[in-house]
C-alpha cells in the first residue's frame, strides 16, 4: 500500500490537499494511506518514529520550519522517497532540487497540476519497483541502489563503496562478502580482485592487470584469475550463465 505524507501549516489547504489526493486515489483506484501534518516537526518526529512514506507532499513556506528544512531531515532517512513542493512563489524552485525533490507545483493547487504530478510520480515509482536493486545502510541513510546503475563495488578498510554510473560513490560499513553475496545472484557481476566486483555490463576492455571500463575508470585484476574472468565475460555477452 503506497504511504502519502502531506504537510502544510495552512489548515485550508492542507484539507484541500486532502481532499485532492482522496479523489485521485477514487479516480486511480489507488491503495493508498495519507497522513496530514500541520508542520515540518510534527512530520520530521513520526519518522524518527520509525513511521515512512513513498511520498512527501510539503508546502515549502512554513514559519520555522521550512518545507526545504523538512526535505533535507526526510532525506537523512530516506533516499529514494519521492517529494512534491507547493509554492506561492516559483523563486523556490530551483531549492526543490538541491533534495532531489521530483517536481513543484505553483498555489492554487488544481485538481489538474496535482494529477498530472501524481501520475508522473506513480509512473516513476512503478518503473524503480521493476528494477532489480539493493537496498544498503549507508552514512547518509537507508538508500537504494539500482543494479543497472552500479558500475563496481570495492572494499576499503571496513567499508565497501559502491560506484555508480552518475559518479556517485555510496559508502556502507559492511562485509565486502556480503556484498557479493548480495550482487553475484544477479548474474552480472564478476569480481576481477579479492577487493573488487565489477558490474560486466560496463566493461570495456579486460587485460593482463586491469579491466577498463566505459566510465574510464579501471579497477586491478588478480593475475591467477585472468582467464576465469575472460571466460565470465564471454559467457556473460553470450547470454549465458557467469557462474
Amino acid at each position: 500500500m503506497l504511504q502519502i505524507a502531506v504537510c502544510d501549516d495552512n489548515l485550508d489547504e492542507l484539507s484541500n490537499m486532502v481532499q485532492l489526493i482522496d479523489a485521485y486515489r477514487i479516480s486511480k483506484d489507488l491503495n493508498c494511506e495519507y497522513t496530514a501534518f500541520p508542520n515540518g516537526v510534527e512530520l520530521i518526529a513520526a519518522l524518527e518514529k520509525g513511521i515512512r512514506f513513498d511520498i512527501y507532499c510539503l508546502d515549502i513556506i512554513m514559519p520555522g520550519f521550512m518545507g526545504i528544512d523538512a526535505a533535507k531531515e526526510i532525506r537523512d532517512f530516506d533516499k529514494a522517497a519521492r517529494i512534491l513542493f507547493f509554492t506561492s512563489s516559483p523563486e523556490f524552485a530551483l531549492k526543490s532540487y538541491s533534495v532531489k525533490a521530483d517536481n513543484y507545483i505553483l498555489k492554487p493547487i488544481t485538481k489538474e497540476k496535482l494529477f498530472i504530478a501524481f501520475d508522473e510520480m506513480l509512473d516513476q515509482i512503478h518503473t524503480d519497483k521493476d528494477e532489480d536493486a539493493v537496498i544498503v545502510k549507508s552514512k547518509e541513510g537507508i538508500q537504494k541502489i539500482v543494479i543497472s546503475k552500479l558500475v563496481f563495488a570495492e572494499v576499503l578498510g571496513r567499508n565497501v563503496l559502491y560506484h555508480l554510473r552518475s559518479g556517485t560513490v555510496v559508502e556502507c560499513a559492511e562485509p565486502f562478502s556480503s556484498t557479493c553475496d548480495n550482487l553475484e545472484k544477479y548474474g552480472c557481476f564478476v569480481k576481477t580482485h579479492r577487493c573488487y566486483l565489477v558490474n560486466m555490463q560496463y566493461v570495456d576492455t579486460i587485460e593482463n592487470h586491469q579491466v577498463n571500463l566505459q566510465t574510464l575508470s579501471s579497477v586491478p585484476v588478480a593475475q591467477s584469475k585472468i582467464q576465469e574472468i575472460k571466460q565470465h565475460y564471454l559467457n556473460y555477452q553470450m547470454g549465458g550463465k557467469s557462474g
